[in-house]
């Protein structure tokens, strides 16, 4: 999500004239796009502040500012002067945080929130006029952007809603992004016809949670999918694949089973965040599912589309959580066999239930169990993709490989990276490709036909 809110947010920019700087240190704009789903991604923005803090002291010329890793900055000035920089931080962070941000980091000139986007247009006018842009009173309104493209690509992201109503007990997404809101279907239409004239082949369609999608003009999301699909055979478009994330498993219904295993232009990976195999902790994190209702769509799922391949979200030490309740969670991987699947342990964030809750897991104990859950998913990775080599899959090849010039590096419709011999000008374009080995997590492939 963040990175197509900072597509569309650089389209912006782009549309009124503006370029890419060739170095983060020459920027008349700098704007940081953040995260606070973990305190560590806003640790790590604190010290991009901390960066950005220094380098316009230096743009400034001011007394004793540093120069030490800011060599392209300390040219610039000394052959122009002083330049100003404007820092803009935005997203889920700037939302939390709003006006104490600044408080603490006063280098920041401007704070924009989830909702608040709209005012980028205003920063711009004033960093050009030299001026200060300063925001109403009036509550801002989540709006979508009419597009995330980015120049030349040919696979990109479509929101099709905002916000979080479910509120998981661990979760700061509800409370700063706010109440769901979902996109029409005539901008999302349109936003299609606009990356098909683009020569887009794949596209992810995107929300904090795309299975609760209730539009004005299309009830669900399994209606949404299927117009979407219908759309794009109607219109003759280039974009053979729809992929979707993330997605609940309390909101994954019979209707939108039905939906993926009928439209053949439907990715058949599919990432749905299970988070633990203890009812008893889904309880607690508030997920509204239990461990069979999981297990019970994962077999209809595997009946009813026979080539989809499933990664997950598995989080441990959840307070309370026991070695009865761990190894619920290692029994639940072994019955599924996850393709993939992101693993973590709780991080409390402030202002979440969760970070108050009793029965605290330590630290050593979190990290012990969270490397046997890495160890057991990379034995199950290793078996089922050995499993799928010598298959014949659609690749949609992406880019020339870091370690062999001559092979391209490709996805599959399950999300699975491949490297095959073929030349740099198939990319962007499905090529077939036999999956004959597996090298750490990527096929060895070899294409059949271009």
């Amino acid at each position: 999500m963040n990175l197509a809110e900072s597509a569309s947010v650089e389209q912006l920019f782009i549309k009124r004239g503006w370029s890419k700087a060739e170095d983060a240190q020459l920027a008349d704009i700098v704007v940081i796009n953040t995260c606070s789903v973990r305190t560590s991604a806003e640790e790590r923005i604190f010290g991009r502040l901390g960066f950005f803090t220094g380098l316009k002291k230096l743009r400034a010329c001011e007394p004793g500012a540093k120069s030490r890793n800011l060599e392209l900055a300390a040219r610039y000035v000394e052959e122009k002067g002083p330049v100003p920089l404007t820092l803009v931080v935005m997203g889920c962070m700037a939302q939390r945080l709003l006006d104490g941000l600044k408080k603490e980091w006063p280098a920041v000139d401007y704070v924009v929130g989830t909702f608040a986007k709209g005012n980028f247009p205003y920063i711009m006018e004033a960093v050009e006029q030299g001026k200060t842009f300063v925001s109403t009173d009036e509550e801002p309104v989540y709006s979508f952007a009419p597009s995330s493209y980015e120049e030349g690509a040919f696979s990109t992201f479509v929101p099709i809603m905002h916000g979080c109503n479910n509120f998981c007990s661990y979760c700061i997404v509800p409370y700063v992004r706010g109440r769901e809101v979902s996109r029409p279907f005539g901008e999302i239409r349109d936003e299609l016809d606009l990356l098909s004239a683009r020569g887009v082949k794949e596209i992810t369609l995107l929300g904090q949670n795309v299975n609760s999608y209730r539009g004005e003009d299309w009830k669900d999301f399994p209606s949404l999918l299927r117009a979407i699909c219908s759309h794009l055979e109607r219109s003759g478009s280039c974009i053979e694949w729809v992929g979707f994330g993330s997605s609940n498993p309390k909101d994954f219904s019979d209707e939108l089973v039905e939906a993926i295993a009928s439209e053949d232009r439907v990715c058949r990976g599919l990432h749905i965040a299970v988070q633990h195999g203890s009812d008893r902790i889904l309880k607690a994190m508030n997920r509204r599912y239990t461990r069979a209702g999981y297990l019970s769509l994962v077999e209809r799922l595997r009946a009813s589309v026979p080539d989809v391949e499933l990664s997950t979200d598995i989080m441990l030490g959840f307070p309370g959580e026991t070695d009865e309740d761990f190894g619920k969670v290692i029994s639940l991987m072994r019955e599924v066999r996850f393709e993939s699947a992101f693993m973590y342990y709780f991080n409390p964030r402030e202002g979440t239930p969760a970070a108050t809750m009793e029965g605290q897991v330590d630290l050593e104990t979190k990290k012990a169990r969270l490397q046997q859950v890495i160890d057991l998913q990379l034995e199950i990775t290793r078996s089922v993709m050995a499993g799928r080599t010598g298959r014949k899959v659609k690749v949609l090849a992406d880019t020339v490989s870091r370690n062999d010039r001559g092979e391209l590096l490709g996805k599959t419709s399950q999300n699975e990276r491949v490297a095959f011999e073929a030349p740099p000008g198939l990319i962007g374009k499905f090529v077939m490709v036999s999956l004959d080995s597996v090298n750490g997590n990527t096929f060895r492939g070899r294409m059949i036909s271009g």
